[in-house]
């Protein structure tokens, strides 16, 4: 038989988890049992693909180091991992103990938490080691912990070992409720697509493919230049008017440049060209103008836009272009 014990600490030569760890892999090679342990800050790209190694363990060890509060972020992505990517069926058959150890306070949240999370993933778990320990030296030479940690292992061993049902819980009453909302995957599936999210490489490469994707749909939808439609709806001649705006977001590859004379609005993205006024803003800024969500002028005395040039005319961009949230 086999266990697999998952350490969520960061390995500190005075963590008495390690300790605690130590003694209960001892006891159990003594009662013939295969030991595993993995050390997840030791590979922390390689938590992704972890739960395939659920597979030949007939029993699991979650051990918790609390130095702080809860459970630590290398548990919670191994976990977040087992719900994703791990085959379920063989989870349901695998017991769990929890050996959580505290620094600080909030052991018991921590052994609560593990329980819970277990029960979630559709496991068994059993009764674990939870203790506050405000002197590690104390700890590893007490003759006292050291038998509690033996006859904990020991239950642990007669319950895997026996296969022991439990008493049925409400959590596991919910827990199909908290299917991951993606497509339906074979577990050698979901085992291969674990895999590709350790890969670095092929995780960046993914996002750019989508980047460039995103970039081709919206050159076919003609969202490539965004704002030019707005502004032909909305624009409102003013006789005997003849005023040029451009305006710059980094966002954007080119400035946006807006030009009126009289009754004829010009307005597109390209070079340099001289214009009566320039703006400077975020994209989300001149979102916000051009949604009508806020006035240019506004904009400007709130120091959202900066501007160059003659300062009198953002009266008249307002003037000029009528645009009226929810159009």
């Amino acid at each position: 038989m086999k266990v697999n014990i998952y350490y969520g600490g960061r390995g500190l030569i005075d963590d008495p988890t390690i300790y605690a760890m130590n003694k209960v892999g001892t006891v159990l090679e003594e009662l013939n049992i295969q030991v595993k342990r993995y050390n997840l800050y030791e590979d922390k790209r390689g938590i992704s693909v972890l739960p395939k190694t659920l597979k030949e363990a007939d029993a699991v060890i979650l051990a918790a180091s609390v130095e702080w509060m809860g459970i630590g972020g290398l548990l919670w992505q191994f976990l977040d991992s087992c719900f994703l990517y791990g085959d379920k069926e063989k989870i349901s058959k695998i017991y769990m103990m929890p050996l959580v150890i505290s620094t600080t306070y909030g052991e018991k949240d921590a052994q609560f938490t593990l329980v819970r999370a277990w029960e979630m993933l559709g496991g068994i778990p059993c009764d674990g080691i939870c203790a506050y320990i405000s002197d590690p030296v104390q700890f590893e030479t007490s003759s006292d912990y050291s038998y509690l940690l033996e006859k904990k292992t020991e239950n642990f061993y007669r319950i895997f070992s026996k296969k022991i049902s439990s008493f049925p819980s409400s959590t596991k009453a919910v827990r199909n409720v908290l299917r991951p909302k993606t497509i339906t995957l074979t577990p050698q599936e979901s085992e291969q697509l674990s895999e590709y999210v350790s890969n670095d490489t092929y995780v960046k490469r993914q996002k750019e493919d989508i980047q460039e994707l995103t970039q081709m749909f919206k050159k076919m939808m003609g969202d490539d230049k965004p704002y030019l439609d707005k502004l032909q709806k909305a624009f409102r001649p003013v006789p005997n008017v003849t005023v040029s705006f451009s305006w710059e977001c980094p966002e954007l590859k080119e400035k946006l440049f807006i030009m009126v004379d009289n009754d004829t609005l010009d307005c597109h993205y390209g070079g340099e060209e001289k214009v009566n006024a320039m703006l400077k803003s975020s994209q989300a800024v001149l979102t916000k103008v051009m949604n009508g969500e806020e006035k240019l002028q506004n904009a400007f005395m709130s120091g959202e836009v900066t501007a160059k040039g003659n300062f009198k005319l953002l009266n008249m961009f307002d003037s000029l272009f009528k645009l009226t949230a929810g159009k």
